[in-house]
């Protein structure tokens, strides 16, 4: 691969991954009023962050059951409000000893 055509395509990749985070800010000069974009422009970095992060969370274990364990263990943490390193370091343990126990039946 020469060089020219590498600096080309990574100024190509440059150009558009720019024009897209500039493109809303030319578009749009004044603050939306709808309620409804509003909470849909709101909600659209957690929805990408769990369609891009659940997947991976329940194929990355050996069994589906502890993957499952730690996910509810997740959810039920971050709905009563705790931190994120707790709920992180709870769903992982929750994991680890699901994975235990499953180990003693199998």
């Amino acid at each position: 691969m020469s060089v020219p055509y590498l600096l080309s395509r990574i100024a190509v990749m440059a150009l558009v991954t720019y024009l897209i985070r500039m493109l809303p800010f030319v578009l749009v000069r004044r603050k939306i009023e709808n309620q409804f974009v509003r909470s849909f422009l709101y909600y659209i970095p957690y929805t990408v962050l769990a369609a891009m992060v659940l997947p991976d969370m329940l194929f990355a274990t050996s069994c589906i059951w502890s993957a499952v364990v730690g996910l509810a263990v997740a959810a039920v943490l971050a709905l009563l409000g705790k931190k994120l390193i707790t709920v992180a370091l709870c769903a992982c343990a929750s994991v680890y000893i699901a994975e235990l126990i499953l180990g003693l039946f199998s």
